[in-house]
């Protein structure tokens, strides 16, 4: 079983950035294959990581749809399933890179979320680590795409109702009885340090800080130009917040 890490939080909190940079420090660490899985419908992993040709589950299932009748007798809809998993498995240097994609019809993402989860059962044990970039908010929670995690990251931006939606999502995981071993705040793009008061609204909440990033402006530069953030620099900020986050929780 890998280690997974599901990062979470509300939306423009820079989860995205996180897991990317997630993926490029467990890369480097050399311990094994780490599978990156998008889980958002918007699927902005994939250009966090400047991946081309993704094909997402969501399309597959689509295409499942038109050719249901056209399906060879005695091939049921699963195994038609599970041969188009393995097509759309995109295979980089060090990673592998999976994404949900949309869902079948305007805002329904179920039939989705349990194809995911069947499949992660059947590649998980490939990997020695597993990183998910889920969707902002609760959704992923309800739907239970997330279930099994050693550490659910909660991401916040340096902001009261950053913290607020993290608590929120938090309290779900707990009410859902979800299986994580771990769970805490990232606070990014922090200006310095975390200012008192924030602090406060965060030990009110009865969880802990997990690590803090510090804003950076070579990340929005990376952003603007379209690259990877594989590419970062070994001594950029971002790159050692997120070693340190691990260092302190693998």
């Amino acid at each position: 079983m890998p280690f997974t890490i599901a990062v979470t939080g509300k939306g423009g909190t820079g989860k995205t950035t996180l897991s990317a940079v997630l993926v490029r420090q467990l890369i480097r660490l050399g311990k094994g294959p780490t599978l990156a899985i998008d889980a958002d419908a918007d699927g902005n992993l994939a250009d966090a990581l400047n991946l081309n040709g993704i094909v997402t589950l969501g399309a597959v299932l689509e295409e499942l749809e038109k050719k249901m009748s056209q399906l060879p007798p005695g091939v049921s809809k699963d195994a038609w399933l599970e041969g188009k998993v393995s097509e759309v498995m995109l295979e980089e240097r060090g990673f592998d890179f999976l994404s949900m994609g949309r869902g079948e019809g305007p805002g329904c993402y179920c039939y989705v979320n349990s194809v995911l989860r069947r499949y992660m059962d059947l590649l998980e044990q490939n990997y020695t680590f597993l990183v998910m970039d889920n969707a902002a908010g609760m959704e992923h929670l309800s739907r239970r795409t997330t279930r099994d995690a050693d550490l659910l990251l909660l991401v916040s931006d340096h902001s009261a109702k950053g913290v607020q939606s993290g608590a929120r999502i938090a309290e779900l995981a707990r009410d859902l009885e979800l299986n994580v071993e771990k769970m805490g705040f990232v606070i990014n793009r922090v200006p310095g340090e975390i200012d008192p008061l924030l602090m406060k609204k965060i030990e009110q909440t009865g969880l802990c800080v997990l690590g803090s990033v510090p804003e950076d402006d070579l990340i929005g530069r990376f952003d603007l130009e379209g690259r990877s953030f594989l590419e970062l620099p070994d001594d950029n900020q971002v790159v050692k917040a997120v070693q340190e986050i691990l260092n302190r929780n693998l």
